[in-house]
């Protein structure tokens, strides 16, 4: 089977594309309007760019005509948090995809705990594994969509206790969940764990 994406529209292309790029992790972030509010959205096109500084990239699409809150708060504010959820909070994560008016907040629909962050305003979710205070470093668009890719820059981890083990997360223990295509989630399954091979240290220490 052979599809020329130059023969598809946007919508088409992202279902082939959701479908394919699996599992996807999801990026839960929290934003802050100019006024205040409280927003709540996922992201599963998601990943890290750097490690020192430690360094994350979300891609935000658009809503119709206009770009998603997330993308006019942190472009707004420059701070948010990034949080991984756990298979426990799977209908929440789907349930604060759905779209509101920026006046409204999915964490307050959601009836959602949060907690002050450390060194930004937006507050993190307190039921969420790990949460990641950042502050906005680079956005770049791409494509006729013209998609915001958003990078910003981690300077508070939060992990739940015990996680983590000798400087590592227990992978098991997180239990994320992944997104694939149209309204379906994932979780681990099985984890294969094959003989370590040499690297080269990522940076002199």
């Amino acid at each position: 089977m052979q599809i020329d994406p130059s023969d598809l529209g946007a919508e088409r292309i992202y279902r082939l594309m959701t479908g394919i790029v699996v599992p996807r992790p999801i990026a839960w972030v929290t934003s802050l309007s100019r006024s205040g509010v409280l927003n709540l959205a996922p992201f599963s096109a998601f990943t890290f760019v750097s490690q020192k500084p430690p360094m994350l990239a979300i891609s935000v699409g658009r809503k119709g005509a206009d770009y998603k809150d997330t993308a006019h708060n942190i472009l707004d504010t420059e701070e948010y948090v990034i949080h991984i959820a756990d298979a426990p909070l799977m209908n929440a994560v789907h349930e604060s995809s759905v779209e509101h008016p920026p006046e409204i907040s999915e964490v307050e629909q959601l009836g959602l705990e949060t907690a002050p962050s450390e060194h930004i305003k937006v507050p993190r979710l307190t039921a969420a594994p790990v949460a990641m205070e950042c502050r906005f470093r680079q956005c770049l668009e791409f494509g006729e969509t013209r998609s915001r890719l958003i990078v910003g820059e981690v300077v508070m981890f939060h992990i739940r206790d015990g996680l983590v083990s000798n400087g590592k997360v227990e992978t098991e223990a997180l239990d994320p969940i992944a997104r694939i295509g149209g309204p379906r989630y994932a979780r681990l399954g099985e984890i294969v764990t094959l003989r370590a091979v040499f690297q080269t240290p990522k940076s002199p220490e």
